[in-house]
């Protein structure tokens, strides 16, 4: 499988790739973008997005919460509180990209389609348990948190931390 996939996916198309690559380090040389991960890349070629919070909020489904549970208000409060980069990390985190679809949060696409942005009660979690993120399908599960101050932790970490990662749920 893994010789399948090496010829379909590079030796197929080596001498294009190469082909790329030589125009591509031809404008950008290798030293220089190597410096970069592909999420720092993406900001660097896309720039920071404006993330709309209302927009994010009206296109958000819940599983487990409502609009009203304390959790969920504490979430809004705390995006609302993040600068652009860091609501760009938690986009990123949450759905897999750091830019908002052309259409809005109403156009988030996910592996099948246009998919809502939701956030799931997180089981047998506590305090000490970060919140989780399914990219595929723009979701995110988030522990019932005691206070708004632990969930602001915990999502930081989560944020700063946890996009080279993921879950299968």
């Amino acid at each position: 499988m893994d010789l399948v996939t090496e010829l379909k996916l590079s030796k197929a198309i080596e001498q294009q790739l190469c082909s790329f690559m030589d125009g591509f380090h031809s404008v950008i040389p290798h030293g220089i973008i190597s410096i970069f991960n592909e999420y720092e890349l993406e900001l660097l070629m896309s720039g920071l997005p404006q993330i709309d919070i209302d927009d994010w909020e009206r296109h958000t489904n819940y599983v487990g919460y409502t609009a009203d549970s304390e959790q969920i208000k504490w979430f809004w409060e705390f995006v609302r509180s993040l600068d652009q980069e860091t609501a760009a990390q938690l986009l990123q985190f949450t759905s897999g990209s750091a830019r908002v679809p052309l259409g809005g949060f109403a156009a988030l696409r996910g592996v099948q389609g246009i998919r809502h942005f939701s956030i799931g009660v997180a089981t047998e979690a506590d305090d000490g348990s970060l919140p989780t993120a399914n990219t595929c399908f723009n979701s995110m599960k988030l522990p019932a948190y005691s206070s708004k101050e632990v969930l602001a932790k915990r999502l930081l970490v989560a944020i700063k931390h946890g996009r080279e990662g993921f879950v299968f749920a």
